[in-house]
């Protein structure tokens, strides 16, 4: 566990963001390799297929992963107060609501995928495996509720060590047996969806394994099981509004998404695969965030103002720092990125469509790096509100220009339109918590 309210900051964030950087770049070379593997060994049916699925599973996982990350910050606050009684009806709290809203997901979702495809006007070509592979990746929803609320507590309390080492179990199981089964036995696009379930179901285990034996004092004690109403509805106050938060992005993208399928299977693909690249870039920054949010919650349980300054300007060199990073890495490299996803061989088209995105995105991956940030404090100090009308300024202006312009432009105008989206964002972001920063510290001092 790693006490914030304490030592040097930037060795906190720096402690607490390199192992989510790690872990969430171990997730996503996971999800590009399943995309790669996909890719080559069924075809590009089946990487515009999972391309499809993504924007709705995403959005799932998101709603998910933002009620944890909303109740992590109350826990991290309760941290910060030395309240572990707190803490842990907290954790109960959240596990047993969240594990009953993923069922509630689950269930319907599976059952109303050949609607949702409709909606989102998916190619009669590879309708039928899409709606196969969307149906079992449903399943795995409460499996991925269990794992992010178990690495919420953790997190809160400044580990950030061990869900990476569950990640990274699940990834290379995930990865050998995506190999295996679609490489050497060349089974379908189903056991391609049945190994994801399968790695969900598997760092949940691990992380609630990991809890009862080496984390004793964050599990909830029998008496600590029974449901305090008062405690849920301050949870849920944070976690619910984080829930929304995290949803309204993939909303939009789902838009988008419904955009790019007119453009045919080609772009289609190209944009799957730039969207993973699209993730390399942008979760590290949200990695970033994360330790901002828990460095500020933590020094907020506290009451020590000046920390919060010193932590969240020091979080905020850090994102520009990997922005710059990025944008070098991924400027020079974009066809061959592009290529690392399908063959050559009658894909030329894929390649070259994805080479054009990144053209543009390299040039601007810092400017996410910068509104992360600042969601970061906002989410660290409670105002999560704030961050969902952020989000919903950027995902409405990124949707609507990618409506204006991907039909004249193409691939380039999507790119162009999410810069367009995260400017606007930072031009409300910037003022509103340098005053509320302001604000803060005079009633931290007041009280």
């Amino acid at each position: 566990m790693q006490d914030m309210t304490e030592g040097s900051l930037f060795s906190h964030l720096w402690r607490y963001a390199l192992p989510l950087l790690l872990a969430n770049w171990l997730q996503l070379a996971y999800n590009a390799a399943d995309s790669m593997i996909a890719g080559r060994f069924i075809g590009k049916d089946a990487l515009a297929a999972e391309g499809i699925a993504a924007p709705v599973m995403n959005l799932v996982i998101l709603a998910i992963s933002g009620l944890c990350i909303g109740a992590g910050i109350f826990m991290s606050e309760r941290y910060g107060a030395k309240d572990m009684a707190s803490f842990r009806r907290s954790l109960s709290a959240v596990l047993k609501t969240g594990i009953l809203m993923s069922l509630v997901i689950a269930v319907p979702g599976a059952l109303l995928t050949p609607l949702i495809l409709k909606l989102l006007s998916v190619p009669e070509e590879i309708f039928s495996i899409t709606a196969v592979y969307m149906r079992i990746t449903f399943l795995g929803v409460p499996f991925t509720f269990v794992y992010n609320a178990l690495a919420a507590a953790m997190k809160s309390v400044g580990d950030s060590k061990r869900p990476l080492r569950f990640l990274a179990v699940c990834s290379v199981l995930n990865i050998i047996l995506d190999l295996i089964l679609l490489g050497v036995f060349h089974l379908g696009i189903v056991t391609s969806a049945l190994t994801t379930v399968l790695a969900q179901a598997v760092s949940a285990a691990l992380a609630a394994r990991c809890m009862i034996r080496e984390m004793k004092e964050l599990v909830p004690s029998r008496e600590e099981w029974k449901t305090d109403m008062t405690l849920l509805k301050r949870v849920m106050g944070y976690g619910l509004p984080a829930a929304l938060q995290q949803a309204v992005q993939p909303i939009g993208k789902l838009l988008i998404q419904s955009q790019v399928n007119l453009l045919g299977v080609s772009t289609i693909a190209a944009f799957n695969a730039v969207s993973r690249v699209d993730s390399f870039a942008l979760i590290p920054e949200q990695g970033i965030a994360s330790a901002i949010s828990t460095c500020i919650a933590q020094n907020r349980g506290a009451k020590k103002p000046e920390r919060i300054r010193r932590g969240f300007f020091t979080g905020i060199g850090m994102e520009i720092c990997y922005g710059f990073l990025i944008g070098l890495v991924t400027l020079p490299a974009g066809r061959f990125i592009v290529s690392l996803f399908v063959s050559g061989n009658g894909n030329a088209e894929v390649i070259s469509e994805g080479a054009a995105y990144l053209s543009v995105m390299s040039l601007i991956y810092i400017l996410p790096g910068l509104t992360n940030g600042f969601q970061g404090y906002c989410r660290g100090v409670g105002r999560i509100p704030v961050t969902i009308l952020c989000t919903f300024i950027q995902i409405s202006l990124r949707t609507a220009g990618t409506f204006l312009l991907a039909e004249k432009t193409g691939i380039r105008g999507i790119a162009a339109a999410s810069g367009i989206g995260w400017t606007a964002m930072l031009l409300f972001e910037i003022p509103y918590v340098l005053i509320h920063m302001k604000h803060l510290e005079e009633s931290i001092h007041t009280n």
